[in-house]
């Protein structure tokens, strides 16, 4: 029923203008038209993400989104860090760290947080 649809991501946001300028100016997100006040659609590769004034943001303690980024994963790391973004560092099972990236053989994620504390994450596949 849903094997053959696309997902997308849905993040809840206290400040939309903060929320805008983090997801423009930081992750390089285009703002596409939305008819909603207090909600900011994006395109993101095939799919589509939401951002939106809600009470209950941030209160999310897992990953909200991530990107699959392939081969690019170490220049956007540092095109990330050069905007400011900090990363996080977490005690994975089977994981290892090297600086900032987390790494398990060929694998390859980082994590960081938006102004709210969403807790998003790049990957290298």
């Amino acid at each position: 029923m849903l094997g053959n649809k696309d997902a997308m991501a849905t993040i809840a946001v206290k400040d939309i203008a903060i929320a805008k300028k983090f997801y423009e100016e930081k992750l390089g997100l285009q703002t596409l038209e939305s008819a909603q006040e207090g909600v900011l659609s994006y395109q993101s590769g095939k799919t589509g993400m939401v951002v939106y004034v809600s009470q209950y943001a941030g209160t999310n303690r897992a990953t909200s989104a991530t990107w699959a980024v392939g081969d690019d994963f170490d220049s956007i790391m540092q095109t990330l860090k050069a905007k400011g973004v900090t990363f996080e560092h977490y005690d994975l099972p089977g994981l290892v760290r090297e600086g900032d990236v987390h790494v398990a053989g060929t694998f390859k994620g980082a994590w960081f947080k938006d102004p709210d504390g969403n807790i998003l994450h790049i990957l290298n596949q």
